[in-house]
């Protein structure tokens, strides 16, 4: 079994970070969990996770096919969080598209807590 580091950058390795809240065998806890969580589901193209994690009152302006493009045409290189409260993350993703151009996705995103479980709700660029 290969070893892999954690796509959100944790220092951690991705079987005991990211990983069991991709299967749905662990909830998040905080925001920047979910924040993380989701990085790597973009990192490892898990569009259902994505869907799944973003709020009801916003899914509808989230299309799968749209989440499963953007992940795979982009090799997710890095993330960095710079700020968390309890409910807002801002953090730089930092992405590489098809042609080798490199970005840096800046957000501030917004999520809120309904049954114990964490959603995104929306972000700032």
């Amino acid at each position: 079994m290969q070893v892999v580091n954690c796509y959100c950058c944790s220092r951690k390795i991705f079987d005991s970070c990211c990983e069991p809240y991709l299967l749905g065998t662990k909830k998040t806890t905080t925001a920047e969990e979910l924040m993380r969580s989701r990085y790597s589901a973009f990192a490892t193209q898990q569009a259902d996770y994505l869907v799944s994690t973003t709020h009801f009152s916003t899914r509808k302006n989230h299309h799968k096919k749209d989440i499963l493009e953007w992940a795979t045409t982009n090799k997710w290189l890095k993330l960095e969080v710079l700020n968390t409260t309890e409910t807002t993350v801002e953090f730089k993703a930092y992405y590489q598209d098809t042609s080798g151009q490199k970005y840096i996705h800046h957000e501030f995103s917004t999520f809120k807590k309904e049954n114990e479980n964490w959603y995104y709700v929306d972000g700032r660029f």
